[in-house]
């Protein structure tokens, strides 16, 4: 099967093609066209001529578009499903679930869309402001380019392109280079529901050369980036005067109080640690446990993780499946060695076999050891312990990332402590930092990066604030 460029509201023929291979057991899914400069260029293109009519699309139009692209997904869900396992080799039920959130999330975007609005402003409140009526409207920035990873093939791309449309912009999507099937599903979706042609255009091939040209056209008026920090720099230094978005991933740590009920919350904290081989940007990497608890609450981890079941991510029993590349998990193993030699204790997994990288759990970490201060985006977890809670809540800080961190306490001086201190984007309280609902703002500080997803506040981010001013006498 081979999958064109999508542009202009159609299928059009790349000059060449790479291939696709489901990361489980390589078979190839698909040959998937190599975008060049031009090719990105004839998007941009359609992309700013579909711009025009969007701009002046009711907003109830716009709403019931992306209406119509959720029904579509609720009648394919299974299809769906099974298309993000296969390329992504994402369990199943965790695959139904992306289904379900993404549904969501275009839910949500047709809901913003009937209620963007401004504000009436008091202009007499300021000497010499007597005698005027102002209000403000907001107004579609123009072209977005989106670029999507490969973790949430179908939801995160719907997180850039459900408030675009919303908000009536057009968009120019570079998928992840693994994932490029969940994009072009979706962009047939929106074209059945009635979407302008060229409103949504998917380019697929290499990110950086894509990338560049996206950077460097002035048509596109707003970048909207998931993925590494050093990508994500790179865009922010290259972008110029485009508006940003860039969620850059974590190294998320929680805490777990003395006098927790562990035995209530260990399962909650497996699922946050280990969904999705933990390739999840707000995947449980970090846990610092009081000295009360660290021994129990470590056997009872232990004890939980072994139940996870390992295998072919279409089975329906399948907790745990290949990383994303062979490649990960080679640089997954050397992490673990290397923390081991430096220190570390090899509680549990730590080997890897056909691609699958089994569950792993590391205690008494050094924290400069790659596993704790990088994001290792696999389903490898470190245990540390503390003392003082001051000392966990510096231990979390101790990170060049900030996207969010959960605390387990009963002790409500404790939350609302942590609630000011720790230097995150969103502090997750009696819960793990993996939680996250689609309407909710998402973001992150530090090298975590910059703005808001949700999408009331990406759509805040993707219009242009305008003062209209009439003087009345």
């Amino acid at each position: 099967m081979k999958k064109d460029l999508w542009i202009g509201g159609e299928y059009r023929n790349a000059s060449s093609y790479m291939k696709l291979k489901n990361p489980f057991n390589l078979e190839v899914l698909a040959e998937i066209g190599i975008a060049t400069k031009e090719d990105v260029l004839s998007a941009i293109n359609a992309a700013q001529q579909a711009q025009v009519e969007m701009a002046y699309l009711p907003s109830f139009e716009r709403a019931e578009i992306l209406e119509k692209v959720a029904q579509f997904l609720k009648d394919d869900r299974e299809e769906c499903a099974r298309l993000i396992a296969m390329e992504a080799a994402k369990p199943l039920k965790a695959a139904r679930a992306e289904v379900d959130r993404t549904i969501m999330t275009y839910t949500f975007a047709s809901h913003e869309a009937r209620r963007i609005h401004g504000e009436t402003v008091p202009m007499d409140g300021a000497p010499g402001g007597q005698g005027r009526l102002a209000f403000t409207v907001r107004e579609p920035l123009g072209v977005i380019a989106a670029i999507t990873p490969f973790n949430f093939p179908m939801n995160l791309v719907a997180h850039k392109v459900g408030p675009a449309i919303a908000a009536g912009n057009s968009v120019v999507l570079k998928p992840a280079s693994q994932t490029p099937l969940s994009a072009y599903k979706i962009a047939e979706y929106f074209h059945r529901a009635g979407l302008p042609a060229g409103a949504l255009n998917v380019v697929t091939g290499s990110g950086s050369k894509i990338g560049d040209v996206l950077l460097k056209d002035d048509r596109i008026k707003m970048i909207t980036f998931t993925g590494s920090p050093e990508v994500g720099r790179y865009i922010r230094e290259n972008s110029g005067l485009k508006r940003v978005t860039l969620e850059l991933g974590s190294n998320s740590a929680l805490i777990v109080d003395d006098g927790v009920l562990i035995h209530q919350v260990i399962p909650r904290i497996v699922t946050g640690a280990f969904a999705y081989q933990g390739q999840v940007c707000i995947s449980i990497q970090r846990i610092f446990v009081h000295e009360n608890i660290f021994d129990s609450f470590v056997e009872q981890f232990v004890s939980e993780t072994q139940k996870l079941k390992a295998g072919n991510p279409l089975e329906e029993e399948t907790d745990i499946s290949a990383m994303i590349t062979r490649g990960d998990v080679q640089r997954t193993q050397e992490w673990v060695e290397e923390a081991v030699i430096n220190g570390a204790q090899l509680k549990l997994g730590g080997r890897s076999e056909e691609g699958i990288f089994q569950p792993t759990i590391l205690v008494n970490v050094p924290s400069g050891e790659k596993v704790s201060c990088e994001e290792v985006f696999a389903p490898v977890v470190h245990i540390n312990t503390f003392r003082d809670f001051n000392e966990a809540i510096d231990q979390v800080n101790d990170s060049k990332y900030g996207l969010q961190a959960g605390i387990f306490t009963n002790d409500i001086h404790k939350a609302l402590q942590a609630a000011r201190k720790l230097q995150v984007g969103g502090v997750m309280i009696n819960e793990i930092p993996t939680f996250r609902v689609d309407q909710m703002p998402y973001g992150g500080v530090k090298m975590s990066g910059m703005g808001r997803e949700g999408i009331k506040y990406a759509v805040e981010e993707m219009t242009e604030l305008k003062l209209i001013s009439f003087k009345t006498e």
